[in-house]
């Protein structure tokens, strides 16, 4: 179950200072950390879907839209973009580019590494040794529920991915095959939601959507 892992180089701005869609598909495989209260949660980067910003339709910055809302994305790169859909679940994504250029990678499943225990009780108030099956491979397989067991909310909006709290390691290096196919839940996006900007890891039971 759980492995010992040695601490990995972070992740540092240049990384994350480059298109979209070239940094969503280098993240798979990457390590994502929260630390809470002295405690480490970790998780393996299994998909991820790239959003290009004012040109992209689906994205929540399309046409130089700038809220309140959307603002952390041109602040610049290695941030945290924390939203709320439905009202009740928390969505995590990884600011692109220079300030001004507002896009984003969606962190969409992951493979828990450490803290399972964590990750159980925080979406199902169980030790991991007593989850079904069904729960295992529920735990971590959507935006949502990844948010909701690495405890990622909207107080962690705006966070700085290169800091100590919440951030990404290089992964294993292990290699594996890469999918490309179209973006979830976008079908309001006309032509973008055809693009292919959606990357996960081949065979990982943890994808959200085969």
């Amino acid at each position: 179950m759980e492995k010992e892992y040695s601490k990995m180089k972070k992740l540092d701005r240049e990384f994350y200072n480059r298109d979209s869609i070239i940094v969503a598909r280098e993240l798979l495989g990457k390590t994502l950390v929260h630390e809470v209260d002295g405690q480490k949660i970790s998780a393996k980067i299994v998909e991820v879907e790239a959003y290009m910003g004012i040109e992209d339709k689906a994205a929540h910055s399309y046409g130089g839209r700038r809220t309140p809302r959307v603002e952390v994305m041109y602040g610049g790169a290695g941030f945290s973009y924390v939203f709320i859909i439905y009202g009740m679940y928390y969505c995590f994504n990884i600011v692109t580019r220079e300030e001004g250029n507002p896009q984003a990678v969606l962190i969409r499943a992951v493979e828990p590494i450490e803290g399972f225990d964590l990750m159980a009780q925080n979406r199902f108030k169980k030790l991991y040794n007593q989850l079904s099956k069904s729960q295992i491979k529920g735990l971590t397989n959507g935006p949502g529920k990844l948010c909701n067991a690495l405890l990622i909310d909207k107080e962690l909006n705006g966070e700085d991915l290169c800091g100590s709290k919440l951030y990404v390691e290089e992964g294993q290096g292990e290699k594996f095959t890469v999918i490309s196919s179209k973006r979830v839940g976008i079908d309001y996006a006309e032509e973008a939601k055809d693009y292919l900007w959606r990357f996960y890891i081949k065979d990982n039971k943890y994808v959200s959507v085969k």
